[in-house]
């Protein structure tokens, strides 16, 4: 048993009893302490900030874990998340990211897998509380944090100038949402005077080299814009 993580803990939704007491078995094996709750309702009534991690179902009766999940972030909650699904479409896992999702494991899944995912997340996000959690955007192995205004891409820092900096947030952030040039001129250089639309695809194509495979997520749609897209593995 690993004990240091004893004080990590994790609260598992799920509508499949067995699916709960095999998960809750091997986790407190791995040493976190586990709440259990059957649907999205109950999870919400259940989750406090002693919780670092959620083990979600996206497919419940009532609520969805999709929609539990929008209904969080959209509440300013960015508590790592977890999804366990049969369905194994591309929509529904670009879903899963799009609303915030950390990871995402198809059923049937290895326990093992599962184990290794968690201790991944949990990883990133350092077990950290609420107010420092606010502080961190994480998509997959990206981590922007806004205190220190840095960037991390597969555990090392990124070099980005202001610049680069503020249009990475604004298109993550946003993940999905397409931004004109002028939008992003407008929002990423603020008030630093005249600047071409030009520009900001060049600070686009630097930005997208600086952080390796993630500059692929970033997508001009032609005649529109820039989006982040997480790409479907």
């Amino acid at each position: 048993m690993e004990t240091n993580n004893k004080n990590i803990d994790i609260l598992i939704v799920d509508d499949e009893p067995d699916i709960r007491e095999i998960l809750q078995f091997n986790l407190q094996n791995e040493g976190y302490k586990i709440d259990l709750a059957e649907s999205a309702e109950q999870a919400a009534e259940l989750l406090s900030s002693k919780h670092r991690l959620i083990l979600l179902d996206v497919m419940m009766g009532g609520m969805s874990g999709f929609k539990f999940a929008d209904r969080l972030r959209k509440a300013g909650n960015n508590i790592p998340i977890i999804f366990l699904t049969a369905k194994d479409t591309e929509n529904d896992m670009l879903t899963g990211f799009s609303i915030g999702g950390d990871d995402y494991i198809s059923k049937p899944f290895s326990i093992k897998e599962v184990v290794a995912r968690v201790k991944t997340v949990l990883k990133r996000t350092g077990g950290q509380t609420d107010d420092e959690q606010r502080n961190l955007l994480v998509v997959g192995d990206l981590v922007i944090d806004f205190y220190t205004k840095t960037v991390n891409v597969d555990n090392e820092i990124v070099e980005l100038t202001k610049t680069e900096f503020n249009i990475l947030v604004l298109l993550v952030q946003n993940a999905g949402r397409v931004f004109s040039r002028t939008d992003i001129l407008d929002k990423a250089w603020k008030d630093d005077g005249i600047v071409l639309e030009r520009t900001v695809d060049v600070h686009i194509a630097r930005l997208r080299k600086k952080i390796g495979v993630y500059g692929d997520y970033i997508i001009n749609r032609t005649g529109y814009g820039y989006t982040f897209n997480m790409p479907i593995n």
